[in-house]
């Protein structure tokens, strides 16, 4: 399904200023020079070390690690860590589920303007997540974000493109409209996002804002799978364990559910063992 929290973008993560490793691919050293700045006190490496521990770039996937490096930026004020360490706890991803310190954690983060943190916040208040349901806070939060987005999105940005999108899929802070949610995510999706590509499938799959095909489905998650998005790699594994808009292939299907496994996909680990893999 679509995402309904912004949550890391794992394709896209272990970026800081200077040292770009998504582009360099070597994340080994990246980690080692975040880790110097880190242990120095600096709040831009310390979320980055977080990032690399939480997607297992250049070292050994280990939330408890990652929480431990977002809390030292977040207490620095830092909102991004401030955004991702409310994630954990809204998880439960290195530290016991706490939807009351998740809220804690966006709030910071979203009053700083960091415009995931303030979707993220308008979910838990219109679901009642961790504070008292309120759909008025909700749709004061998703405002924000959303003109964030949107400025970015017009502008021709693909992750706003995919965040307003997103809002559009799911009636949040705007209207219900697939069609609309498709057009950006296709826009995104055409640019490389790979949140985009996962959702542009998800819409294929159901038939949402566009006519049903698993064949396209197969193409954007394909694209997202490659990216390394956990998710569209054991939606494409299912696919192909099906045989819906490929040929179905065991193997394949194997591969696919094992790679998405590796990243932590639950439903993979689950496939893999009912297959005795």
């Amino acid at each position: 399904a679509a995402n309904w929290l912004i949550e890391n973008n794992k394709p896209d993560t272990c970026f800081s200023r200077g040292l770009d490793c998504k582009q360099q691919k070597n994340y080994t050293q990246a980690v080692k020079w975040y880790r110097k700045a880190a242990e120095q006190g600096n709040a831009d490496a310390q979320y980055n070390l977080g990032e690399c521990y939480y997607n297992g770039q250049g070292v050994t996937q280990d939330y408890y690690e990652a929480v431990k490096w977002y809390r030292k930026a977040a207490e620095q004020g830092f909102a991004a860590a401030q955004h991702y360490l409310g994630f954990c706890y809204n998880n439960g991803q290195g530290v016991e589920k706490d939807l009351a310190k998740a809220v804690e954690w966006y709030r910071k983060a979203a009053e700083q303007g960091y415009a995931n943190a303030q979707y993220n916040l308008g979910v838990f208040y219109e679901y009642g997540l961790g504070v008292e349901k309120d759909q008025a806070k909700a749709d004061e939060w998703y405002a924000k974000a959303i003109a964030q987005w949107r400025k970015a999105a017009d502008a021709g940005d693909a992750e706003g493109q995919s965040k307003l999108g997103l809002c559009y899929h799911n009636g949040q802070g705007v209207e219900k409209d697939f069609a609309k949610a498709v057009e950006l995510f296709r826009k995104a999706a055409e640019q490389g996002n790979a949140d985009a590509q996962y959702n542009l499938g998800v819409c294929y799959e159901r038939g949402q804002g566009v006519t049903q095909g698993y064949y396209e489905a197969v193409k954007w998650y394909r694209k997202a799978a490659e990216q390394g998005y956990a998710s569209a790699q054991y939606n494409l594994g299912a696919f192909y364990y099906n045989g819906h808009g490929v040929e179905k292939d065991l193997a394949k299907a194997v591969e696919w559910f094992r790679k998405a496994a590796e990243q932590g996909d639950e439903n993979a680990k689950k496939i893999l063992q009912d297959l005795g893999y």
